[in-house]
């Protein structure tokens, strides 16, 4: 059969049409993007820059092992060492590898696209039913209620067609027709277009298909969602240039070892020749052997997995904060934002419509009945805690408000028989309905629609129109949809037709009064708002709405002033109109951007990100995928689309944008405790280094052997990375203003401060080298200051170092830097580090495993670490005199104060 209406018949393409245009044009299906291999996912682990340099650190130490032991001047333990910086490298990777990947498993189910839904399309002059899937260009579609859109297409027909294209442009409610006199001019899309992936809410349509598959405008946003982000996180860019600082000062060091040593052995020989080349050679190999030690001894081998780790212990912390975390360094990247490019609907408001007020003038009964049966929405009670609406959105508003108020719609819907009715249509703004009411027995003619339009079909108006138009003015200022109710009732004596082609006629009604529909905003949002513009993060709304809506949710979240100049507001078309030049001079100050498309909101992040600012981007619907994808840090939300949360980094699962707030300082205080650790470490390392230089130098062996550096730099770090990554954020970074990405990770108060304590560390530790060289120590109780003084500055050999003073020394080592971890806990803080210890067990707990580690490994390490059991008398000297570098760190905490 062919279908038909009044007006129109369609035939539809032909069989042979078809196969024609699905050749030229292609399938109805988005390409899937290339999955990428597990192991090329490990692989990209080994970019970091810290590993790069253990990797270099672990060629050289695999060279000098293997010459040490095939010469035979080392025996099997020299591999060790390469075996050790091997373990903290596959540590580091295999744990950032497992964190991502087990929550990238969680995401596997949010991207499933059913191309296998049936349509109904004309072909061959039938009506015919065919897979999403099949639908080609030139074909015929019928749209009906609560159908989604196959494809890109140009309405032939539009009866009361209204279309949701949130997942597209934020719009819930979009209305449609063929009639160029009632075309939107500031509609995102055409108003005769009908889009893929939108769905229909009210009314029916006919469309002809213009785009499928990639071609569409939902094919275009999945694209952009898949393009490769290549923008490089503040933190990789901050640890690069950590890397490159420790490269060169351990090449430095290196060549100032082989420098100095070359020039010490020519001034021994009295010029500048040789006459022993064999002696000459071998001393020569030991020089480099010292430089290549050296450069090893300044990697910090623990690093890249205690920034690891913090980074997966935030992961873990943060879902407990509704931030579910995708990708690791998104953890710390949200700290570093400096703009949040936010989506309006189902971001900043709620995504359900809602009467806000409402000005009845007649009974409640009447008030009830009418909004009950005057429409086609229903109510979904099947999740009690959050009832949904069902169909028209302003029409569910109203549904809703019956609820809150007690009153089940649907008993009033069954119980007054539907005589007649008018669907809502555009051309005509108003619905009529006329049923059989049980109020009056009698019969009812309910109508809704524009405000406007019924004043002027209303006879009976209980009050001054002056006030109605005033209020409504005052809705409309609001950008609120406004709707205005009124009623007959007709006597059973009366024969008038009331609608008669599509129009009401011969009606005289009483206006029963309006209300004010919006969609709300969330509670938390504007103290959310707040709290990311006191911290120095811009904040912008992009959106598909119009301008006025989109300005007074600005209004309500305190973003938009009353005076604020209209040049931080531009619409998509004027957006898109504009050259790059011409916004990059005015990007910084954008507020608003109204009638977004998607691809705008992308065009926008790659913008500032050209200004050097670390964008994130908040949003819900497939119209945000791109986006998302191009920033730093993408925010989904939990109820959005699954094409949005595969593009973003974090899932909101709340949805709340206080969630977002939350981010921010818990990425703040994680990059505070990667620095606090950072503090940590390189003081260790500069330590461990000076003495390897001195050293070397003086022509003595290190004190500090490879295992003993193997247990400082891997177990003694990973817990304390543990210790400073489990302490609690601190609220006080929200009065900060984001810091620069062009900021080195070290800053001159750390520099300070690894220098400063290093070089005490080492002017101690040396001297107390130099003494147990020239003392027979076997108690720390036998200690001489004054021995202490006078063998400072003695290099003669003396006795050598016994086993139990290497303990000693080693234990010292170790201690010191466990009291230091106590000042980078402080560092920054501005409060003592023995300040709220009590909140922070995990960093108390893991103090205590230290203490266990180093007690366990002096006691029973043996050979393998080359130490022996201490006496408790010198274990309780160590801990309680070590414990001064606490004590001085916190008399200068409490200067600061002071001061």
């Amino acid at each position: 059969m062919v279908y038909m209406n009044t007006k129109h018949h369609y035939a539809g393409l032909t069989d042979a049409q078809v196969i024609e245009s699905r050749k030229q044009h292609g399938e109805n299906m988005l390409t899937p993007p290339p999955k990428e291999p597990l192991w090329k996912l490990f692989l990209e682990k080994f970019t970091d820059p810290i590993i790069v340099i253990l990797l270099v650190a672990l060629a050289l130490s695999v060279g000098v092992s293997f010459y040490e032991f095939f010469s035979g001047h080392g025996t099997a333990s020299v591999f060790l060492e390469p075996a050790g910086i091997l373990i903290a490298i596959l540590l580091a990777t295999i744990i950032g590898f497992s964190f991502e990947w087990n929550a990238n498993k969680k995401f596997e189910a949010l991207h499933k696209v059913n191309d296998d839904t049936l349509v109904k399309v004309i072909r061959n002059g039938n009506v015919c039913q065919i897979t999403k899937k099949e639908v080609v260009v030139g074909d015929v579609v019928i749209l009906e209620v609560g159908e989604e859109v196959p494809a890109d297409g140009e309405l032939l027909e539009a009866v009361s067609l209204q279309i949701n294209e949130s997942t597209l442009t934020g719009e819930p409610v979009c209305k449609k027709t063929v009639n160029p006199a009632h075309f939107a001019k500031d509609a995102t899309y055409p108003s005769h277009h009908a889009m893929k992936g939108t769905s229909v809410v009210e009314g029916h349509g006919i469309m002809r298909v213009i785009k499928v598959g990639d071609a569409t405008e939902y094919g275009k946003v999945y694209e952009g969602a898949q393009i490769d982000n290549s923008v490089e996180t503040p933190l990789n860019q901050q640890l690069n240039k950590l890397a490159n600082l420790i490269t060169k000062a351990s090449y430095v060091i290196a060549a100032c070892i082989i420098l100095g040593r070359c020039i010490s052995y020519f001034v021994a020989a009295g010029g500048l020749y040789v006459d022993n080349w064999l002696h000459f050679s071998g001393y020569a190999l030991q020089t480099i052997m010292i430089a290549v030690t050296i450069i090893v001894v300044t990697v910090p081998e623990g690093l890249p997995m205690s920034v690891t780790l913090s980074l997966a212990l935030s992961m873990k912390r943060m879902l407990l904060t509704n931030n579910l975390v995708r990708n690791m360094h998104a953890c710390e990247t949200m700290g570093a934002t400096t703009v949040i490019c936010t989506d309006k609907t189902g971001t900043l408001t709620q995504n359900q419509m809602k009467v806000w007020n409402c000005d009845f003038y007649d009974s409640p009964d009447i008030v009830d009945e009418g909004i009950a049966v005057n429409s086609t929405a229903y109510l979904d009670y099947s999740d009690t805690s959050k009832i949904k609406a069902l169909g028209n959105p302003t029409e569910g508003a109203l549904l809703l408000w019956l609820h809150e108020r007690g009153v089940h719609y649907l008993p009033l819907r069954e119980h007054a028989k539907m005589v007649e009715q008018l669907t809502f249509s555009t051309e005509r703004k108003y619905m009529a309905t006329i049923v059989q009411s049980p109020l009056f027995n009698k019969k009812v003619l309910y109508v809704k629609g524009a405000p406007e339009m019924m004043l002027d079909l209303c006879t009976n108006i209980p009050v001054a129109k002056e006030n109605i138009h005033a209020r409504l003015l005052d809705y409309q200022n609001k950008a609120m949809r406004t709707l205005g109710f009124a009623y007959q009732i007709i006597e059973d004596a009366d024969q008038t037709v009331y609608i008669h082609e599509g129009k009401l006629q011969n009606a005289r009604l009483s206006f029963m009064g309006m209300v004010a529909i919006s969609d709300p905003v969330r509670s938390d949002a504007p103290e959310a708002v707040k709290t990311c513009l006191h911290a120095g993060i811009r904040v912008a709304i992009v959106t598909g709405d119009t301008p006025g809506t989109a300005k007074e949710i600005g209004r309500q979240i305190g973003l938009w002033e009353q005076n604020e100049p209209e040049a931080h507001h531009l619409t998509g078309t004027e957006f898109a109109a504009m050259s790059d030049e011409s916004l990059l001079d005015r990007i910084l100050n954008l507020k608003i951007l109204s009638r977004a498309r998607p691809m705008d909101k992308q065009r926008l992040v790659q913008l500032l990100q050209i200004k050097n600012q670390v964008v994130a981007v908040t949003g819900d619907g497939t119209n945000d995928a791109p986006a998302l994808n191009a920033a730093q840090v993408g925010l989904s939300m939990g109820d959005g689309t699954s094409v949005a949360k595969e593009a973003s980094d974090i899932t909101i699962l709340d949805n709340s944008f206080n969630s977002i707030s939350r981010a921010v300082m818990w990425g703040r205080s994680l990059y505070q405790n990667i620095q606090r650790f950072i503090l940590f470490q390189l003081t260790i390392n500069v330590v461990a280094c000076l003495i390897v230089l001195i050293g070397a130098f003086l022509g003595t062996e290190s004190p500090l052997t490879v295992t003993q550096m193997l247990w400082v730099n891997l177990i003694m770090d990973t817990f304390a990375a543990l210790a400073l990554a489990s302490l609690p954020p601190n609220e006080k970074v929200m009065q900060e203003k984001p810091r620069k990405t062009t900021d080195h990770i070290i800053t001159k108060a750390m520099a300070k401060n690894i220098l400063g304590v290093g070089i005490i560390f080492v002017v101690l530790l040396f001297g107390l080298l130099q003494y147990f060289k020239h003392a027979d120590i076997t108690s720390l109780t036998q200690f001489n200051c004054a021995d202490f003084g006078r063998s400072f500055f003695d290099f003669s050999q003396g006795n050598g170092l016994s086993a139990y003073e290497l303990s000693l020394f080693f234990t010292i080592f170790v201690f010191l830097q466990f009291w230091n971890m106590f000042n980078a806990k402080a560092f920054m803080s501005g409060k003592s580090a023995l300040a709220s210890l009590g909140a922070c067990k995990g960093f108390l707990f893991t103090a205590l495993a230290i203490i266990a580690g180093q007690w366990f490994i002096v006691t029973a390490g043996g050979e393998m670490f080359n130490v022996t059991a201490l006496h408790l008398t010198d274990w309780l000297i160590i801990i309680g005199c070590t414990s001064v570098v606490l004590w001085v760190g916190e008399i200068q905490r409490h200067w600061k104060l002071k001061s």
